[in-house]
This record gives structure tokens, C-alpha cells and sequence, in this order.
């Protein structure tokens, strides 16, 4: 179907940083299809795991047992506590739950879903009644294009193409505690659900101590903090999941993109008093939480682990902020890590993305003036910086 507006090029392999198209030409990725090969193209050592995968059990449905969502989930669990509290990685008690699906979207609409059950049986609990209670997002925001995660996306406002589309959702503005505060005193919030960076609005970031200070409204007015981190998730801004750099726990967090470097593969976290509101035939997936794709996952994992992928990002974000920042027309950059927005002084982003493509490089323009990129973190400094030199040379050709 007419969906996609995509660029004149159709690949056919790729090898690390590089992707060949159908007539032989060979281009560097720093796109990551969208921020999910964070290992690169055809990583030996996550192929190979699919390949014995796929030899061995690909699927079987949750109606049985499957031991690689379980281990999967536990990765998962300590990735969210790590670096919060150290001793609670040690207490079984401290442990969350995880939901195995498909997609980030998917993902997001668990996390809607159980903060409705959560509210219903908070409710019957204390005044007899199962109020539902508005999920608030940010304006700008983007959380899905199913008909829900699509209500949730600030981006939908004035967007009337599918209407009517689900209630029980609201919108305030992004980086302002204030208007949270003043959403939150109606009384009638079930939760908050925000991205600790706006990919899709531009790689827009808010000031620190945002996520802390709405993690302290949250609570206070017994809201549940919902993180999405589908895009910013799994060290590509320097830390395993950005709301790390805040020193909070959500109750929920959401994740995709890069957890299976390719495989389609997500998962919902919440801590276990939260999650404890689902019961069996509450939510579900047919694919979610299989074999293939969960071997897929546990293996990007450990090669993450093994790379020490957060500093990656760290080091790859400090050689962008040293070849981009002040570079002709750039006149800002924006993100963090390896997550970055390059802010243009015109409205010519996509010329920008044109013009790279043409010599051979990938990038995104996420908004008229942003180039959005996300470098897998195996580059090497070498290959960073000429990539980076296509792109610099690519915006003076455009602003010349």
C-alpha cells in the first residue's frame, strides 16, 4: 500500500556501517533504520544465534513454557533497575515484570492497557468504583500509529483522519513541569507516559531534572510514570535507558527498536506491583516472547554488554559534538550519546538527506530543519568521521 515515502534507493545486503544497494553501490549507515541496527548490519555473532535458532524452534505460543522469554525478561528487568539501587538487584522481591512483544507500538498499548486494569483495581480497592482516569502525554510526542498509541502521540493533535479515535487521553506541553503540576491537580490522572527524548519530534530534549521532577508529581498525586524509551532505549544515549541519567525508576518503561537488532522484538516493564493487575487472558500476543526472536534479543544483549555499549555511545556523541558543532549552517545539535539532532538554519533537511544520499550516506530528516542520526554503536572512529565529513560537506553543497 501507499504508505511510505521512501527515498530512490532499495538495498539489498549490508555488513557492519555499510549497506549495498541493487546496483552494487556501497553506503555508510547512520540512520540505523531507525535507530534499530544499534550492532550494525548482519552481526556475526547475533546471526549466528538466529541461524541455530531458526534450526532448532522458532515458535510455539504462550500457551506453553518458553525458557529463552524468561532469561530474555530477567536481561530486560536488570537492565531497567541497574544503576538505581544496586542492592535491590540482589532482592527477588525488588524484581519487575516484562511483557514480550512485537513491536514498539505494541509495547505501548500493553503499557495503556495495564495502567487501565491498574487504575480499575486501585479503584475497587479504595472507594468501590473502577474509574479509568486520563493517560497524559506531551505534545510532540510519538508513541505508535495503532488507533491508541496514535491518540496517546502528541503529533496527532489536529489530526482528524481517524477519528474517532480512543478518549481517556490528554496533552501538555513538553519540558514544562508547571503544566504537568497543573494537569495533574484536576485529579483525575492515571498516569504520564513521556519519552526522555523526542526522537521523532526533531531528537528534542528536555532540561535535565525533567524525568525527576515528573517522576515527584507522579507520585505525589499517585499517577503512574510510564517512560517510553522504544527509540532512546538500550545505551545509544550513554546509558542503558535515558531516564538513567535522572536517577529514578518509572513504574513502567517501554522498549524496542534495537533489542533485537533487527528482529522484531518488545517488551513492557513495570514493577511488579503494577504488572500484578494483569491476570491470564488480559493481554496477550501470538508472536510475542518467541524463541527466534528472543534468542535474537539475548544475544544483541550480550553483545552490548560485552562492548560496553554505553561508553560507545558516550565516545561516538563526543567525536559528533567535535566535527559538527559550529560546522557551516548547523546551528545547534540536540540529543545525546549516539542520538543526535542536527539543527539546520533553514528549512532543508530533507535536500540535506537527498543530497548525503547521493554521496552515499544515510541520514533522516526528522523535522524541515533536523537531520536526525543514530550511528551503530560498532563504528569505528575512522568510519565516524567520514561519515561525519559527507555529511558536513553535503550541508554546505545544500547552503552553498
Amino acid at each position: 500500500m501507499n504508505t511510505y515515502a521512501r527515498m530512490p534507493v532499495v538495498f539489498s545486503k549490508g555488513s557492519g556501517v555499510y549497506l549495498w544497494d541493487t546496483d552494487g553501490k556501497r553506503y555508510l549507515d547512520m540512520f540505523s533504520g531507525i535507530a534499530v541496527t544499534t550492532l550494525g548490519h548482519a552481526n556475526q555473532s547475533v546471526a549466528d544465534v538466529i541461524s541455530e535458532q531458526a534450526h532448532k524452534l522458532c515458535h510455539v505460543s504462550n500457551v506453553y513454557g518458553n525458557e529463552l522469554g524468561e532469561e530474555l525478561a530477567d536481561r530486560i528487568d536488570t537492565l531497567v533497575r541497574s544503576g538505581y539501587d544496586q542492592q535491590s538487584l540482589n532482592d527477588p522481591s525488588a524484581r519487575g515484570r516484562v511483557f514480550l512483544c512485537n513491536s514498539g507500538a505494541e509495547a505501548n498499548e500493553c503499557a495503556i492497557k495495564l495502567v487501565r486494569k491498574w487504575k480499575a483495581t486501585v479503584s475497587e480497592v479504595t472507594d468501590g468504583e473502577a474509574a479509568p482516569g486520563v493517560i497524559l502525554t506531551t505534545e510532540g510526542s510519538f508513541h505508535g500509529r495503532t488507533l491508541a498509541t496514535w491518540a496517546t502521540s502528541g503529533k496527532s493533535i489536529g489530526n482528524n483522519d481517524y477519528s474517532p479515535l480512543p478518549a481517556g487521553f490528554s496533552h501538555v506541553p513538553y519540558n514544562d513541569i508547571d503544566a504537568l503540576e497543573d494537569r495533574m491537580s484536576v485529579g483525575d490522572v492515571s498516569a504520564f507516559l513521556v519519552e526522555p527524548i523526542q526522537g521523532e519530534n526533531g531528537v528534542v530534549e528536555p532540561d535535565r531534572g525533567y524525568l525527576a521532577a515528573a517522576r515527584s508529581v507522579c507520585s505525589r498525586y499517585g499517577a503512574l510514570l510510564a517512560v517510553d524509551e522504544v527509540q532512546t532505549g538500550l545505551a545509544k544515549t550513554g546509558r542503558w535507558f535515558a531516564f538513567q541519567y535522572e536517577n529514578i525508576l518509572p513504574d513502567m518503561v517501554t522498549v524496542a527498536k534495537a533489542l533485537g537488532n533487527g528482529m522484531p522484538v518488545g517488551a513492557c516493564w513495570a514493577r511488579a506491583g503494577v504488572a500484578s493487575a494483569f491476570r491470564p487472558g488480559d493481554h496477550g500476543s501470538t508472536f510475542g516472547g518467541q524463541p527466534l526472536a528472543c534468542a535474537a534479543a539475548i544475544a544483541t544483549l550480550r553483545v552490548m554488554q560485552e562492548i560496553d555499549a554505553p561508553s560507545r555511545a558516550v565516545h561516538i556523541g563526543s567525536l559528533i559534538d567535535e566535527h559538527l558543532d559550529g560546522a557551516p549552517s548547523v546551528v545547534g545539535l540536540s540529543g545525546r550519546g549516539a542520538l543526535r539532532g542536527v539543527i539546520l538554519e533553514d528549512d532543508r533537511a530533507t535536500e540535506v538527506a537527498r543530497k548525503s544520499l547521493d554521496k552515499g550516506l544515510l541520514v533522516n530528516a526528522a523535522r524541515p530543519r533536523v537531520i536526525r542520526i543514530a550511528p551503530p554503536l560498532i563504528i569505528t572512529d575512522d568510519e565516524l568521521k567520514a561519515a561525519l565529513g559527507i555529511l558536513v560537506s553535503s550541508i554546505e553543497e545544500v547552503f552553498k
